[in-house]
């Protein structure tokens, strides 16, 4: 299916074609300068003539071109050479005088091939097509006009998310009753037994004999997770979230089953580098940022408190990977004397107006715990804001219980107060009946409920993401952040290009309405914070490696008030990317414009 021979589309040969206009002004330069002056003339040149030229290329047409020659300006610079240690400018003074470039891989000259096409309006993908559009039209006939093609624009949308499981639909609400029902009948329990939070904490599945009873386990996944228990790498699910996985062991995009089994490659370097503080697992620099145990800042008006240290459920691209604890260890509550002497520093700080009780995953304690750390918090003056963050929602939704729903809405002191409670839901199929009844208890106590997705490859489809936000607003949650998984290099099998990211906001979730895509599209900065992806000003291109992958340059949140490093990362390959698309059966081609997304 979709077969696509990406060396005969990429190769040292067709760049030479497409680069001819570029390579011809620097084939007698033997000096990399003056390479670089006339190749940064000549692309100011040819976008120059492109604009002035009658008949001049659609409007479309000169934005594509505006965005590739500054993304080439930007990989030619001589500063990009200096902080990345590679210099696309060589790469063309080389190819130019015939000098053999063995390191170069087809995901460089994807790059640069898509680029100089651009750059000459001759960039290869398809608009949605419409009948012929009368833009000369005016009044109701314009009016008639545009609809008929807004809904083509839907039309289209629809069609693909129709194509993902949605856990809200007849059919999938009967095949996992049927699920539930078969896990019912292998742990010798009741329908009692499963409305109790409690029960399913108790049996979580901590091993692969376990979750192999209840879902079936491909050898290499069983493998997989024997390896890492092996090694005292966390594992384990709820039996309710084994109730949302589909039985398929062969389903290569199962979103719900890679959040739970551990790849190798994972495995692997979380075994050779977690203790290596060269290599820390610990990416966002929480060492750095953290003022008193069980306490994270790293902005002036909120912090990140950690009371308790585990979960039901563990992600393997969790972001606190390296410090989690088992779902049963005794080390995962902090203790009182701990929790006490973080918040009496929270009381001592009152620059801060907002806590967010997170982890791990809060909602493992008890109401009564809960309640005392709550109302700790609350007595402190200057606090006007306190956030849960959870999964429960999604792997536990029972634990949303009506009584823990109170507790919390008694906190709320109107004008005063506000509670919310802040989820990670990452697929439609996870969005079920259950997760809507949790929602639904929270709100009527007043409870604001947002949702964090990690825009992880398995949740990165065509329109995936898309009918996820128009289902969390559909069950009352709002989507909050949508965040890029982090350059950690344990987690690259979860990991895509910025791009990638970039498309989705542009042209798919550009076409729900505005009250379901109030997520905000970011990048963690180590040791600093968010970085709004979706302004080009908060970052720059430094370069294309020979591999294929992006390098760019992160600025801080604070760079217009005060003087911060800037944060360099290298991105996953374009090219790597839709060729794993390719392997699960997508067209690649249906994405063709991504490497336009700078």
């Amino acid at each position: 299916m979709h077969q696509i021979n990406w060396e005969d589309r990429y190769n040292h040969q067709v760049f030479k074609e497409e680069a001819d206009i570029l390579l011809s002004t620097i084939k007698d330069c033997s000096n990399i300068d003056i390479a670089r002056e006339r190749l940064v003339k000549k692309i100011r040149e040819v976008v120059e003539d492109l604009f002035d030229s009658h008949p001049k290329p659609s409007a479309h047409e000169l934005i594509r071109i505006r965005d590739c020659s500054h993304a080439l300006l930007d990989v030619l610079n001589k500063r990009s050479d200096a902080l990345t240690g590679f210099s696309v400018t060589q790469v063309f003074l080389d190819i130019a005088s015939g000098t053999p470039r063995s390191d170069l891989e087809p995901g460089f000259y994807a790059e640069l091939i898509e680029w100089l096409r651009g750059l000459k309006g001759e960039a290869r993908f398809q608009y949605i097509h419409f009948e012929e559009s009368h833009h000369d039209l005016t009044g109701r006939e314009a009016a008639i006009q545009r609809s008929i093609e807004l809904d083509g624009f839907w039309a289209a949308a629809q069609s693909k998310m129709s194509q993902y499981s949605n856990g809200l639909t007849e059919e999938m609400t009967a095949a996992r009753e049927m699920k539930k029902q078969k896990i019912l009948e292998v742990l010798g329990a009741t329908e009692e037994d499963w409305q109790n939070w409690r029960w399913h904490i108790r049996n979580v599945l901590l091993d692969s004999k376990s979750f192999e009873r209840l879902t079936p386990l491909s050898s290499e996944e069983k493998s997989n997770i024997d390896l890492a228990l092996k090694h005292n790498l966390v594992f384990g699910a709820t039996p309710y979230h084994a109730s949302l996985m589909e039985d398929d062991i062969d389903g290569t995009t199962n979103a719900i089953r890679m959040q739970v089994i551990p790849p190798r490659d994972y495995i692997d370097h979380m075994i050779k580098y977690r203790s290596d503080e060269q290599h820390s697992c610990d990416f966002m620099l929480e060492s750095d940022t953290s003022p008193v145990d069980l306490i994270t800042r790293r902005y002036p008006g909120i912090v990140i408190f950690k009371p308790f240290n585990a979960c039901p459920q563990y992600c393997v691209y969790c972001q606190r990977n390296w410090e989690i604890v088992d779902t049963l260890s005794p080390k995962a509550y902090a203790g009182n004397d701990k929790i006490e002497a973080a918040i009496k520093w929270i009381e001592e700080h009152p620059a801060i107006c907002e806590v967010l009780i997170t982890g791990g995953d809060p909602l493992m304690l008890s109401d009564d715990k809960l309640e005392n750390i709550i109302g700790r918090i609350t007595k402190i003056p200057h606090i006007d804001m306190i956030r849960i963050g959870t999964r429960a929602t999604v792997t536990i939704p029972m634990r949303i219980t009506e009584e823990f729903a109170e507790m919390l809405g008694e906190f709320r002191q109107i004008g005063k107060l506000e509670i919310a409670l802040v989820t990670h839901i990452e697929h439609p199929s996870e969005i079920t009946l259950d997760t809507a009844i949790a929602v639904d208890r929270l709100k009527r106590q007043g409870i604001s409920v947002y949702n964090q997705q990690v825009f992880t490859f398995y949740v990165s489809r065509r329109f995936e993401t898309a009918l996820l936000r128009l289902l969390l607003r559909r069950i009352g949650v709002d989507p909050y952040y949508t965040f890029m998984p982090k350059g950690k290099e344990e987690t690259n099998s979860y990991r895509i290009p910025l791009a990638r990211m970039l498309q989705e906001q542009k042209e798919e979730a550009r076409l729900i309405p505005g009250l379901r895509r109030t997520d905000e599209a970011v990048y963690n900065v180590p040791g600093l914070g968010k970085n709004y992806i979706r302004a080009k000003q908060h970052r720059d291109l430094l370069t294309v490696l020979p591999n294929g992958s992006r390098m760019y340059e992160f600025h801080p949140w604070e760079k217009n008030m005060a003087n911060y490093k800037t944060h360099i990362t290298t991105d996953i390959c374009i090219l790597d990317y839709l060729s794993r698309l390719k392997d699960i059966g997508v067209n690649p081609d249906d994405y063709a414009s991504i490497w336009f997304y700078f």
